[in-house]
C-alpha cells in the first residue's frame, strides 16, 4: 500500500495528497512491485536499496550515497494471542532525499504503531518538509517502543511467576521460552539500532540544527536505557526458568513421596493377612472374634505408621 502524505507550512496538520511534489512522506507498507518500481523510478532510486527493506533479516545500517541517504532500523511489533502475547522485530527503511530533492520514503513490511502515530498526529511538532527532524523523531518514537514493549514483557515474567509454587505444567514452561525468544529478538536489534543511532551522529550528510542534535542524543540515550532493560530482564527470565525447572522438579518428587508413603502403609495389612493365612497354627485361629481381632490389629498398625510419617513430614 502506497500513500503520500503531506504537512502544510501554515499548519500542523498532516493531509493526504495524491501527487508527489516536495516536502511530502511517500509512506509505503507491503508495497506491491509495481508500487515500488514506481518510486523508484520517480525519486531515481536503487530498486536493490527499496527492496532490501522488504527482507525480514535486513540488517540496521546507514548508506549514504550521493543522491540520497539510506537507514535501515529495527522496529518492535506485539502479537496478541489468545493465552499469551509475543513480540518480534521488522526492518523499517527510511530513505531521505538530498538537497535537491525534499522527500522521505519509508518502506515496512507490515502496519507498525510507531508509523501509525505519526498519522494520527500523535507526535507533536511534526511537519513532513523537516527532514532531519522527522527521521530523529522516528528513532526516538522508536526507542520509547522498545522500553514499552520491555515493561510489558517484565509483567508477563511476574505473572508467570505466581504460578510457579502451584505449577506442575509444561504451559508455564512454553510462555517462558516465547517470552525469552522475544527478548532476544529485542536485544539484538536494540544493539543494531544503537550503531545506526551513532553513525547518524556522526554523518555530516544529514543536516542535524541544535534542537535536532539534542532530540538524538535523546534517542541515543532511550536506546542504551532499554539495552540495559533486556539484559536486566534476561537476567531475570533466566533465573526465573531455572526456579521454575526446580519448582516442578520439587513438586514431582512431593508426589512421588506421598504415594510411595501411601504405597507402605496400605502394605502393612497386606502384610499381616497374609502371615495368618499360613497353613499353621496361629493366633486366634479358633477364636470367632478372629477375623475382627486381624482387622483392628491391621488398623493399629496402619495408624500408628501414617503417624510416624505423618512426624517425619513424608505426607
Amino acid at each position: 500500500m502506497k500513500t503520500i502524505y503531506k504537512t502544510l507550512e501554515q499548519g500542523c496538520s498532516l493531509e493526504e495528497v495524491q501527487d508527489y511534489c516536495d516536502g511530502n512522506w511517500v509512506c509505503l507498507i507491503s508495497p506491491t512491485a509495481e508500487e515500488v518500481k514506481d518510486v523508484s523510478q520517480h525519486f531515481d532510486i536503487d530498486l536493490q536499496d527499496m527492496i532490501s527493506a522488504l527482507d525480514e533479516d535486513e540488517r540496521a545500517r546507514v548508506d549514504a550515497d550521493d543522491d540520497y541517504t539510506l537507514i535501515i532500523m529495527d522496529v518492535p511489533y506485539k502479537e496478541e494471542e489468545e493465552d499469551k502475547d509475543s513480540y518480534g522485530t521488522v526492518p523499517l527503511a527510511i530513505i531521505l532525499g538530498d538537497k535537491t530533492q525534499k522527500y522521505i520514503i519509508t518502506i515496512c513490511l507490515r502496519e507498525l504503531p510507531l508509523l501509525e502515530d505519526f498519522r494520527r498526529g500523535k507526535i507533536k511538532k511534526f511537519y513532513t518538509y523537516k527532514k532531519t527532524r522527522f527521521i530523529i523523531q522516528i528513532l526516538y518514537r522508536n526507542a520509547t517502543y522498545y522500553l514499552q514493549y520491555l515493561r510489558m514483557l517484565e509483567r508477563s515474567i511476574g505473572k508467570i511467576e505466581q504460578e510457579l509454587h502451584k505449577s506442575t505444567r509444561n504451559e508455564e514452561l512454553f510462555q517462558l521460552l516465547s517470552l525469552d525468544k522475544s527478548l532476544v529478538y529485542l536485544s539484538n536489534s536494540l544493539r543494531a539500532n544503537e550503531l545506526v543511532l551513532e553513525r547518524l551522529m556522526r554523518l555530516e550528510s544529514v543536516k542535524k540544527y541544535p534542537e535536532d542534535e539534542e532530540l538524538l542524543e535523546d534517542a541515543i540515550v532511550e536506546n542504551k536505557q532499554a539495552i540495559e532493560m533486556a539484559n536486566v530482564y534476561s537476567s531475570i527470565l533466566d533465573v526465573t526458568m531455572e526456579a521454575y525447572s526446580s519448582v516442578i522438579s520439587n513438586n514431582l518428587n512431593s508426589v512421588m513421596k506421598v504415594l510411595t508413603s501411601i504405597t507402605i502403609i496400605m502394605t502393612i495389612p497386606t502384610m499381616i493377612f497374609s502371615f495368618f493365612g499360613m497353613n499353621v497354627p496361629l493366633p486366634w485361629q479358633n477364636d470367632g472374634n478372629g477375623f475382627v481381632m486381624i482387622s483392628l490389629l491391621s488398623l493399629v498398625a496402619v495408624g500408628l505408621a501414617a503417624l510416624f510419617m505423618f512426624r517425619k513430614k513424608l505426607f
